[in-house]
């Protein structure tokens, strides 16, 4: 479930919901059936099952919250050393042109840090902390800005149609104003 303030559950909702499978364990060990416990919960027959199943295979601390989904694959120091790091250039480590691509970064961040993350996830990471993708100006080296404003000013202008018709017309497919 995707929420959209960028986050899982919060602590109070996580803890919640521990304590609802919590529950659900007392009530399995006491040989309680699932639709009962299912009913009286007010949550569904697949999630008693599925805790049951949970609880059978790790008792208890199995139906205990395994923390925040989301959680930052690296801490935030990690991430100071890594922006240390991506400052120094590419070519500090051993890339042959200037450019960080999501895949040298996480390079990068296997080298140094010694985590492996997924192209997604590397891309995730640098998005939370302000960092963007850069798409250079593609734009001729002999390019003469003086020129390009005067066109623009001058002679766009004059050539430019308008798109509205000069006369009124109908809307109607069927009438021969609209051809």
């Amino acid at each position: 479930m995707r929420y959209p303030e960028g986050g899982g559950l919060t602590a109070e909702r996580r803890a919640f919901r521990e304590g609802i499978r919590l529950q659900a364990g007392q009530r399995f060990a006491a040989g309680e059936k699932t639709a009962v416990i299912a009913k009286d919960l007010r949550v569904s027959l697949r999630s008693v099952e599925r805790w049951r199943r949970s609880w059978r295979e790790g008792g208890m601390e199995a139906l205990r919250s395994a923390g925040p989904a989301n959680s930052p694959t690296i801490t935030d120091a990690q991430f100071t050393v890594l922006e240390e790091e991506l400052g120094k250039g590419p070519a500090a480590h051993g890339f042959d042109d200037q450019r960080w691509t999501l895949a040298r970064v996480q390079t990068v961040i296997r080298r140094r840090l010694r985590v492996s993350l997924s192209v997604a996830t590397v891309w995730r990471l640098l998005k939370r902390h302000g960092w963007s993708w850069q798409a250079p100006a593609r734009r001729a080296l002999e390019r003469d800005e003086h020129a390009v404003e005067l066109w623009k000013k001058e002679v766009w202008p004059r050539v430019k149609v308008s798109r509205r018709r000069a006369e009124p017309g109908s809307s109607s497919k069927t009438k021969p104003d609209s051809r």
